[in-house]
């Protein structure tokens, strides 16, 4: 029973630094957009054109690279006498009608990034995606302008296991990490935020639940829904 207690003052401690930040730091696919499904389909239709199935470790392998990371990746590990561009090009083409169109937020994701304005929380993006996917993507969904700034990983030398995106964000925005919190639905990513001091949450995400147990594990905090921050908000406004 001591260890449970210890464990729920760690949480509460948590949210109330939640409640102090200064600055937000959010990954766009899987955590603010429901878009992982996208990648699932460009990724079988990418491999059936080379007779090929997915392979299990391939969507969580290139999840934390950027394009051309992942396109390196994908010729040296099946052999392809392909260019890098090539392979870019083709996953951007199956991807951007979707992205255009029809990718949406993760219920509740807008009114979080609304309230975080208001309370003027400074807020960035730190994404592996490309500018040409996802600033069409953010326009439609009405939130492209909420941004103070939007990073890639293309900005920086390392990908999201390293937290040099998130340095790059929080400078961007005229922070320090210890007053940012980064969100995050893969393992890489808050193994990244908690490496370089950012206080790290975990966005739950259908695509990355073979980690779950992990994430949870390395997170500050854990959410499953947006919503259960905007509830959390409501409560203690409640009390004040």
């Amino acid at each position: 029973m001591e260890g449970i207690g210890i464990f729920m003052n760690k949480i509460i401690e948590n949210i109330r630094k939640l409640k102090q930040i200064k600055g937000a730091i959010f990954d766009l696919d899987g955590t603010l957009l429901d878009s992982m499904g996208v990648w699932s389909d460009v990724d079988r239709i990418f491999f059936a054109r080379r007779g090929m199935e997915v392979p299990e470790d391939f969507i969580r392998t290139i999840a934390p690279l950027g394009f051309s990371a992942s396109a390196k990746y994908t010729i040296n590990r099946f052999q392809l006498k392909e260019k890098e561009e090539d392979i870019v090009a083709e996953w951007q083409e199956l991807a951007r009608e979707a992205y255009a169109k029809q990718v949406k937020l993760k219920p509740y994701a807008k009114e979080y990034l609304e309230m975080l304005k208001k309370q003027n929380v400074s807020l960035a993006a730190a994404t592996a995606s490309d500018n040409a996917l996802f600033e069409p993507c953010l326009i439609h969904n009405g939130i492209f302008d909420y941004f103070d700034t939007i990073v890639t990983v293309r900005d920086v030398t390392r990908g999201k296991g390293f937290p040099d995106i998130y340095y790059l964000a929080a400078e961007k925005i005229g922070l320090f990490p210890e007053n940012c919190a980064v969100f995050e639905d893969i393992l890489k990513g808050i193994e990244g935020a908690k490496i370089g001091g950012f206080l790290a949450i975990g966005v739950e995400d259908l695509h990355s639940a073979f980690e779950k147990e992990f994430i949870l594990e390395y997170a500050d905090i854990y959410i499953k829904s947006w919503k259960e921050l905007l509830e959390e908000e409501l409560k203690s406004s409640k009390f004040t």
